[in-house]
């Protein structure tokens, strides 16, 4: 049996994916397809971010959260090159009322973002 698109949302399953799902083991491609998904809406997720135009204070904030070690890390990095740490983009998102899981749920549509759950509880 051939991966059916209509399993997912296609507006989050990226075209490549259809193909990898395809050639997966029957048993394994609708889970294939829901991590595709998930994975899918969790990077726009950590994208959307840039619409909040993260600033400098943002930038401090989340340092100031970090424990030590990671804190000297980041800080050394700079604020641009941590535009696009996943931690960076999730507190700039949460700073702005956009959870991280609410959002997934939001692109995934409920069904199929519990059942995605489901299968990797």
């Amino acid at each position: 049996m051939n991966y059916d698109k209509s399993q997912t949302s296609g507006s989050i399953l990226q075209p490549d994916a259809a193909g990898h799902i395809s050639t997966a083991p029957r048993e394994s491609q609708r889970f294939q397809a829901l991590f595709y998904s998930y994975a899918n809406a969790v990077y726009r997720y950590h994208q959307a971010a840039q619409e909040h135009q993260p600033t400098r204070q943002d930038y401090e904030e989340w340092l100031e959260g970090l424990p030590e070690a990671i804190r000297k890390g980041m800080a050394a990095k700079g604020f641009e090159q941590c535009r696009t740490i996943l931690g960076f983009t999730r507190y700039v998102n949460e700073k702005h009322d956009v959870g991280m899981e609410a959002y997934v749920c939001r692109l995934m549509g409920k069904q199929e973002y519990q059942e995605f759950k489901e299968q990797t509880a």
